[in-house]
């Protein structure tokens, strides 16, 4: 009887924690919904860490910017949230937008996040987006964003799975860079575009793929896919750009041969056959890259 006894109180414990941890991630789930959409008035704006004019100074923003309000109970402040970061915002400086209907950009800070046909957990499933993926934010209804997408499917996105931004932009430049770096040393496949094995075009499928952009899997393909801007000369480069190359005795009569991701500093990250070397760093400045370089694209 007593062993039972301390088996039943250790479920009820456990039952306990559950419920305690599960009403936790509730509320932080709660915090961070937006309540209202709001718009900032004075130029150079102080985002501060706490509601007080003492307090640490987390960014800056420009005038104009539509901001997610997730607390409008202080008095004299708003707490904000702007480019995945948040923070609090004199109340002098914010309007709160009433008709609820603006635009903007957001961008998807988290991967699977449905895309709804109404503003409810209950309403059907358009589509599915992943994490950096940016859409078009037209209104704001009870803690939802209504959407479009950027194959035009047009529904209603959680506010607290979406980051309001100026930037139409699915990933800075830099980002771009840090995960291409993560995959420094992978081995060559050919037909390979996953972290077990990259060919060139697969790599930079890939890593684009993670910040929201589709791209076909062949270099020529990518070249041509229409996707930003061509940029024609290694000058004009900027980090995060897509880099083609052309060998003739290579490109089997396609317009491109090789494809990579500029860096900086005259570099470039890519999968490379040559002896089996996989995904590494290689300079456009001289040499073979330098000789085939066919232009950029900036996305």
């Amino acid at each position: 009887m007593t062993h039972f006894a301390g088996k039943a109180g250790k479920i009820l414990v456990l039952s306990v924690i559950t419920t305690l941890l599960l009403a936790v991630s509730a509320a932080a789930a709660e915090d961070s919904v937006a309540v209202a959409v709001g718009a900032t008035t004075g130029s150079s704006l102080r985002l501060r860490a706490e509601a007080s004019t003492a307090s640490s100074i987390v960014t800056t923003l420009d005038k104009s910017v539509a901001v997610a309000v997730l607390d409008d109970s202080i008095d004299g402040w708003y707490k904000i949230s702007y480019d995945g970061q948040s923070g609090y915002v004199s109340a002098d400086y914010l309007i709160i937008d009433q008709d609820n209907i603006f635009e903007s950009y957001g961008r998807v800070n988290s991967d699977g996040v449905n895309v709804r046909s109404g503003a409810s957990t209950d309403s059907g499933v358009l589509a599915t987006v992943d994490d950096g993926a940016v859409v078009t934010v037209t209104a704001f209804q009870d803690g939802w964003y209504a959407v479009t997408c950027q194959y035009g499917t047009e529904g209603y996105i959680r506010s607290d799975y979406l980051d309001l931004t100026s930037s139409n932009s699915s990933a800075s430049s830099s980002s771009i860079v840090a995960t291409a770096r993560q995959y420094l040393g992978t081995r060559y496949v050919y037909g390979g575009a996953s972290p077990s094995g990259f060919d060139c075009s697969g790599f930079t499928m890939y890593i684009y793929q993670q910040h929201g952009y589709s791209l076909p899997h062949t270099a020529t393909g990518q070249w041509q896919s229409g996707l930003g801007t061509k940029v024609w000369s290694i000058g004009a480069l900027q980090p995060g750009n897509l880099v083609f190359f052309n060998d003739p005795a290579r490109n089997a009569g396609k317009a491109c041969s090789h494809a990579g991701i500029y860096i900086g500093d005259g570099q470039f990250i890519h999968s490379s056959s040559s002896r089996s070397n996989g995904v590494i760093i290689s300079s456009l400045t001289s040499g073979y890259y330098n000789t085939y370089f066919v232009g950029g694209i900036h996305v």
